[in-house]
């Protein structure tokens, strides 16, 4: 069965799903909506509209290409249903009205939505399995829509309905997640935001084609792209994935708990990596869901200072701002400073010869933040450090969202398929689970000999890549290498101790290090990093995208023979 993604977060590329519809055969095409941001985005749409909650540009792919799937015999999945599947299902319905395609059936997955029990969140959902897309799929639905489900149940579902797997078929199951996992943030996998990505041609980066599996009934899989688009395949750009949001060597599921600890990747051709040896486990007794709310109002302004004495003039116009917050009716709860050493000696453009003062206050009130801050700021424009001026002058405190990942039992959760002819079919909980326990770590490989006083001080990601990403509060950076020589190196060299000297950021929260020797990789958990979540904006780059990156940026004492 071939299976295609179209879009990797709501906001993708909008032609995305015509390319995949006309490039190649497929037999279901997905698109993955739905992230921690974008619940909060949907929920403050449904305060506007109770009708809407569901991602609006879905609807404007199909309406192009609603008639190829049809007539290629494609069927979609999708969790673009965000808050509202039933609504998107009707609209998806009126729209295939409209195009003339009456025959068109769509079904949608409902129960994740925890409101009721949670009155005081924005959001409350819970994420569900594929069970209820593959029952969908069986009963002849040729449009699935749901709302928030895993990211890799939209492969699961269709799979076991393709190949009549049950919920003990666990290996298989597992291997279908991980081929979910490695098609649903598209273009990632085709060599997007890949830490080599000089390795390879520009122009073949320029537009990458986004990813297919080509999945087996034994669960495992060809992970590849259409002919002739874009990007590449291989097993950098797919480790680099797998590592993308996880954590240690047990993933678990509302389908399974996959074993990461026993991926394989082999490059088969050009473009055509082969998934195999996956193993899984009965799914835990609970499942995941994410609560959002309004945590209050922020406000930001950013202070250029440029030439000499920046160091001064940060902290006079620092100690000018906060006297003036002191004096001001109601100062904000959260006051944070960041100086951004972004300016040159000798520079030749004003702007390289600047620094940047960011200035971000938090609190409930939106007075607190706004006009407090508006008039603290705007006042120091002919008393403050010469050269004076700001990126913008700070508007209305906007309010912003926080993140909570809880947990509750499977069996208080209802898992409802509504089919196209309107039947109601309940989704039975699995009925065999398992507590995870933490996992035996696996033994560390033997330490790479090397002559000590042959080693060249220089960035880490000269042999390392990285992917990093949040989860919540918590944020993951996985780091792999390509040859058994430097994978016994950096399994005895990054340590939590070491990661912690390399990223300061780091240091006083709880870091986790797993290993994954079949990736030889390292996934490190740095929890708390990111506050109360992307919405919460509390660090520069709130969703540590690039936390990977500035680790490989640092130098460390790299053995020659390495390089």
């Amino acid at each position: 069965m071939r299976v295609g993604n179209a879009s990797g977060f709501y906001g993708d590329r909008h032609s995305a799903v015509r390319e995949m519809l006309t490039g190649g055969p497929l037999d279901v095409l997905t698109g993955d909506y739905l992230a921690e941001l974008t619940m909060l985005i949907l929920g403050r749409d449904r305060l506007k509209d109770p009708a809407r909650g569901y991602a609006k540009t879905f609807l404007r792919q199909l309406e192009e290409c609603l008639g190829e799937a049809v007539d290629r015999g494609v069927r979609i999945v999708t969790n673009a249903g965000g808050l509202n599947p039933a609504g998107l299902a009707t609209a998806v319905r009126e729209l295939a009205g409209k195009l003339g395609l009456d025959g068109v059936r769509v079904a949608h997955v409902e129960g994740d939505d925890l409101g009721p029990r949670h009155p005081d969140a924005l959001t409350a959902h819970a994420y569900l399995g594929g069970t209820g897309i593959a029952e969908a799929l069986r009963a002849g639905a040729d449009v699935v829509v749901t709302g928030r489900v895993t990211d890799a149940a939209l492969v699961t579902g269709p799979a076991a309905a393709h190949f009549g797997w049950g919920q003990h078929d666990h290996d298989r199951i597992a291997g279908a997640v991980v081929a979910g996992h490695l098609l649903e943030c598209g273009t990632q996998a085709t060599g997007g935001n890949y830490a080599f990505f000089t390795e390879h041609e520009p122009a073949a980066l320029l537009r990458p084609g986004f990813p297919l599996a080509e999945i087996h009934d034994d669960g495992s899989c060809v992970i590849t792209k259409h002919d002739g688009t874009g990007g590449v395949v291989d097993v950098g750009t797919l480790t680099a994935q797998l590592l993308y949001e996880t954590s240690g060597a047990r993933y678990p599921g509302p389908d399974v708990t996959t074993r990461l600890d026993t991926v394989r990747l082999t490059q088969e051709s050009p473009d055509r990596v082969r998934v195999h040896g996956v193993r899984g486990e009965p799914p835990p007794p609970t499942l995941k869901a994410g609560l959002t709310r309004v945590g209050g109002h922020r406000n930001e302004v950013v202070f250029v200072l440029t030439g000499l004495d920046i160091e001064a003039k940060a902290a006079l116009a620092r100690a000018q701002i906060e006297d003036a917050l002191d004096r001001a009716d109601s100062r904000p709860g959260e006051v944070r400073w960041e100086l951004a050493r972004t300016d040159r000696d000798d520079a030749d453009t004003e702007e390289t010869a600047s620094a940047l003062l960011r200035l971000v206050v938090r609190d409930p009130d939106p007075e607190a933040v706004g006009r407090s801050l508006t008039g603290a700021a705007v006042e120091l424009a002919l008393g403050s450090y010469p050269g004076f001026h700001v990126t913008a002058p700070p508007g209305k405190g906007t309010p912003y969202g926080v993140f909570e990942a809880v947990h509750v039992p499977v069996a208080d959760v209802p898992h409802v398929v509504v089919l196209h002819d309107g039947r109601r079919l309940d989704i039975p909980a699995p009925d065999t689970t398992l507590d995870l326990t933490d996992v035996p770590p696996p033994p560390l490989p033997e330490p790479l000999p090397y002559d000590r006083d042959r080693v060249r001080r220089a960035p880490l990601g000269l042999i390392a890549g990285a992917r990093s990403g949040d989860k919540g509060g918590d944020a993951n950076v996985g780091v792999w290498v390509r040859t058994d020589d430097a994978w016994r190196w950096l399994a005895h060299e990054l340590t939590v101790e070491r990661f912690r000297e390399l990223i300061p950021e780091s240091r006083g929260l709880d870091v986790t290090r797993h290993l994954l020797p079949g990736l030889r990789a390292l996934n490190f958990v740095v929890e708390g990093v990111l506050g109360a979540g992307v919405a919460s904006q509390a660090r520069f780059d709130p969703q540590a995208k690039a936390l990977g990156e500035w680790l490989r940026s640092r130098h460390v004492d790299l053995p020659e023979e390495l390089l």
